[in-house]
């Protein structure tokens, strides 16, 4: 399964050989669990089995939801009354699925986040990357469809919003926009299809999910040093590696147990406090909210959407060379989408040769600042686009696409890198090597060169 020397899977009985021959299933999950993983992983490496955990959980709590649900206009609303009020233990089922997704959102943005600091992104992981990308975006389409369905004020809003993008796009937007809602505009047509997408498209995510473990389980897994593991020999690589379980499942284990224990707080105290008040107002299309928002894992890219009016010269610009064809709201699509376009093109923007941001101290600046100004955007996404507000924005969206197609290139062309470890052996017993002062600390368990 990974490039690495390991000992693999010799079945023993008579029935573990024939089912080997057969359907080398036990072959598969020994592989699997017994899979030589860097053993210098910080625990920024935990998040792979919370999404692991956040995606079974959306999957489960979501077929007993659609059992109760009814996807038409007239009684979407009192079918999602019917499943908190009647339904046993449906009102926890419906607050596990709805908070679920948030707790799904943070543990990717924590991920891939985690993959851009320490160049999960680069040679040979490209592919894992462009896998995890996908993932993400048809993770925002099928919480975006999640939200339309309870059907209150802001899911009906914020589907016509999000639709009327489409509408946008030069000669076929209009087309595209009629064959997306089922008709003229977000009705019981539209309602059917975002359920039926919404019910699909996380088997869709469970295949990527496997695609995407494979994909990092043939190359093996990044590491904080970005040093590969040496596979010279199985000697040499046990040297940098231990066995996925049990000390990497047991540590995941105990980081999940911590997350959830937190998570079930939320869901049991304050389950309602990241939804919209609107949203539980019956939608009414003659009535529009104040203030239109989407889910707090949308904000950054709504904000970026929402940066690029009339008044900015680039879109004045695109606008004059294309003859009108370009105009602010199909520019903001365009800003939106092009703006995870740009990271899932990292491999190739970043020029470094060095993999690992702990070694780039110029890299380091440039990076924490955008991570402040995704959090910036996430914040301003919310606010009113008047006043202050839409310049913050434009400042943010212009730093993000400066961030991967201006500095990454640049940086690895005249930064410095610092010294990098010869092996993750080295590192490993710099970080967890005995004190020279004292002689404590934790002892390297694998045997000295």
């Amino acid at each position: 399964m990974s490039g690495i020397p390991h000992d693999h899977y010799e079945p023993k009985s008579n029935a573990e050989k024939w089912l080997h021959r057969r359907l080398p299933i036990v072959d598969l999950i020994y592989n699997t669990l017994m899979i030589p993983t860097p053993k210098n992983l910080n625990w920024m490496w935990i998040w792979g089995i919370v999404l692991t955990f956040c995606l079974v959980l959306q999957i489960v709590t979501g077929i007993v939801l659609v059992m109760h649900y009814t996807p038409d206009t007239s009684l979407a609303f009192a079918s999602v009354e019917h499943i908190m009020r009647n339904v046993n233990g449906g009102f926890m089922l419906r607050y596990l699925h709805q908070n679920g997704a948030s707790l799904f959102f943070l543990a990717v943005y924590f991920h891939i986040f985690r993959g851009l600091y320490y160049g999960s992104y680069k040679e040979p992981r490209e592919v894992t990357w462009i896998i995890g990308i996908l993932i993400y975006v048809l993770m925002m389409g099928t919480a975006f469809m999640g939200y339309v369905l309870p059907w209150g004020q802001m899911s009906f809003w914020g589907a016509t919003v999000i639709t009327g993008l489409f509408g946008a796009i030069p000669f076929v937007g209009e087309s595209l926009q009629t064959w997306l809602l089922g008709g003229p505009a977000v009705d019981n047509a539209t309602l059917t299809r975002f359920f039926s997408l919404h019910y699909l498209l996380p088997f869709v995510i469970l295949g990527l999910v496997v695609l995407h473990i494979w994909a990092f389980h043939t190359t093996g897994n990044n590491n904080p040093t970005g040093v590969e593991v040496r596979r010279t020999s199985k000697d040499v690589a046990e040297r940098d590696t231990l066995p996925f379980w049990p000390y990497f499942v047991i540590k995941d284990l105990f980081a999940l147990v911590v997350i959830l224990a937190v998570f079930f707080a939320v869901v049991g105290f304050m389950p309602n406090y990241l939804g919209h008040p609107d949203n539980y107002i019956e939608a009414n299309p003659l009535a529009t909210p104040a203030h239109i928002v989407p889910e707090w894992y949308f904000l950054p890219f709504y904000a970026i959407l929402r940066a690029f009016d009339d008044s900015v010269w680039v879109v004045q610009f695109a606008s004059f060379i294309t003859g009108g064809i370009i105009d602010a709201k199909f520019f903001g699509v365009l800003a939106m989408f092009g703006a995870i376009v740009v990271m899932a093109l990292a491999p190739w923007l970043d020029t470094s040769s060095v993999r690992s941001g702990r070694y780039r101290p110029m890299f380091k600046w440039w990076f924490w600042l955008l991570v402040v100004d995704f959090m910036v955007l996430m914040w301003v996404g919310a606010m009113p686009a008047e006043g202050i507000y839409p310049y913050i924005a434009l400042i943010g969206s212009a730093y993000w696409f400066a961030y991967f197609l201006v500095i990454l290139p640049l940086l690895g062309v005249i930064e410095k890198p610092l010294p990098q470890p010869a092996t993750i052996e080295d590192d490993f017993k710099a970080t967890y090597g005995k004190s020279k002062s004292t002689g404590g600390g934790l002892a390297d368990p694998t045997p000295a060169e």
